[in-house]
């Protein structure tokens, strides 16, 4: 689970600065259309929390405690939530959420196989 939490911590870094330029791109559309929507703004929080559990990731890849762990299991787990909650017409938001998804199940899985080796 070391390399996956590298290599998904450096890929949530990196996905950060794409979601948050099409956030931005979103949130200029929904100003423009005046839909009401608030989609951009919702992108904004993924790609903030993305951003926050990437570098949790890598800084706890490898700690042998389970806070590291619940820390990602919350931090992805409510990019997920707040993602596909509010995809609206942003409908990227959806996908950011679901490797957002992979990441919470991942970290999981991380929390169970630590509590089976101890």
């Amino acid at each position: 689970m070391k390399v996956w939490k590298l290599v998904s911590g450096i890929l949530s870094i990196i996905l950060f600065v794409f979601v948050s330029f099409q956030s931005c791109a979103a949130g200029v559309s929904n100003a423009l259309e005046a839909n009401g929507e608030a989609s951009g703004s919702a992108g904004i929080i993924v790609a903030i929390l993305m951003l926050a559990g990437g570098i949790v990731s890598i800084a706890t890849r490898k700690s042998l405690g389970k806070g590291g762990n619940i820390a990602l299991i919350v931090l992805f787990g409510l990019a997920t939530i707040i993602g596909f909650a509010g995809y609206g017409s942003f409908s990227d938001l959806a996908i950011w959420a679901g490797w957002c998804l992979i990441n919470a199940v991942l970290a999981v899985v991380a929390l169970v196989m630590a509590k089976k080796n101890n």
